[in-house]
């Protein structure tokens, strides 16, 4: 492995992507002491010395409105990264999720004979899918926290590595339910429903009230239960609570601290999205709903792919956990699709135990070894 000084590239979007970043820079120093970082990333990635152009929070756009509507800036920005870039000729660059973003500055940097990497798959294997192929073009490497994801670059032909998921990592394989239970004041006995309806507003808006009267229809057939309900933000739990207004729930509210409540409950009533991957990490039984406009319905409908939306369900390559979609989520669904994983959700969580297994891979380290092999040439 290459002993001299090292330069190496990143651009991360958004605070997930910082939270990757910085990993990996932690994992290089280790391994290369000599080892300079350029790019753009937030502040955990600026803490192990990266150099960033510019702020992060000007690539953290969300929604087609306001993408449009930073466009220009997005663009320009772009244009000038690459342009510096390739005046710097790092060893390699690292692009961290952001695809949208980042596969035009791969492709750019490669055909300028500067090696690149992209970490985190954008969904290809479920929509979209002709993307591969400007990632077959543009990447030296693609590195995935998923092991479905990395079949499905084989197939494709581009240079692949499976590192495992940072959250596996950092996720106890048995959490304390008693200690969560007691760090939040609930009483250790007693039956415990983690409440989790997303943390946007649309999400909020659309499932908020929808899981809250299943709560009261549980409450009905369970007065033993108790609901916890992790807030994203301030404005989630106002709509939250506006939304409880008339209400009477045993319901504990939570300042964030997901992770907290996924430890304390013993089942999860949930929205599609990465918050499935904790709580398949914290082995909770879960029921998984979701709800869009009826016309992004329509949409996705005929253009995804998988046959799942849930990644339990897509990393068990089969319908491991409910998926309750648009007309079927209704609040008797819900709770008799919750009722039978209350009693016992041992074959859900058996499941969720080798998948956390497989994703413990030591991710960080994982990528590290991963770029610099590809570096020295002696990737496989």
């Amino acid at each position: 492995m290459a002993s001299g000084p090292l330069k190496v590239a990143l651009v991360a979007g958004e605070a997930s992507g910082d939270i990757l970043g910085a990993g990996l820079m932690r994992a290089l120093k280790q391994r290369h002491p000599q080892v300079q970082f350029i790019g753009v990333g937030g502040p955990l990635m600026e803490a192990q010395g990266l150099v960033s152009y510019f702020p992060m929070e000007r690539l953290a756009v969300m929604g087609l409105v306001e993408v449009l509507g930073r466009l220009r800036e997005l663009l320009a920005r772009r244009k000038a990264l690459i342009a510096t870039l390739i005046g710097e000729r790092p060893d390699v660059f690292i692009g961290i999720d952001a695809p949208d973003f980042t596969l035009n500055i791969e492709l750019r940097l490669r055909q300028a004979g500067i090696k690149s990497v992209h970490y985190v798959s954008p969904s290809v294997w479920a929509w979209r899918q002709k993307r591969v192929l400007k990632i077959r073009e543009g990447c030296d490497l693609m590195l995935t926290l998923f092991p479905f994801e990395a079949r499905f670059y084989e197939e494709q032909g581009v240079p692949v590595r499976f590192v495992g998921h940072t959250l596996a990592d950092a996720i106890p394989l048995e959490a304390d339910r008693a200690a969560a239970r007691a760090q939040i004041g609930l009483q250790a006995a007693g039956t415990v429903v983690a409440l989790m309806p997303g943390s946007r507003g649309g999400e909020v808006g659309r499932l908020g009230g929808l899981f809250f009267d299943a709560a009261e229809r549980l409450l009905a057939v369970r007065p033993d239960v108790h609901f916890v309900l992790p807030c994203a933000n301030a404005s989630r739990r106002a709509q939250l609570e506006a939304q409880l207004n008339g209400r009477e729930l045993p319901l504990t509210l939570l300042d964030g601290q997901s992770h907290l409540a996924l430890a304390a409950c013993d089942a999860v009533l949930i929205a599609s999205g990465t918050a499935t991957l904790e709580a398949l990490l914290y082995k909770r039984p879960m029921v998984v709903a979701y709800r869009v406009a009826p016309v992004t319905y329509w949409i996705l409908k005929r253009m995804v792919k998988s046959p799942y939306v849930s990644l339990p369900n897509l990393l068990a390559q089969r319908l491991l956990v409910p998926e309750l979609l648009q007309d079927a989520a209704t609040p008797e669904a819900l709770v008799d699709t919750l009722l039978p994983l209350l009693a016992d959700g041992s074959v859900q969580t058996d499941s969720f135990d080798a998948i956390h297994r497989t994703l413990r891979q030591d991710a960080s380290n994982q990528a590290a070894e991963a770029v610099l092999s590809l570096i020295d040439g002696t990737l496989p």
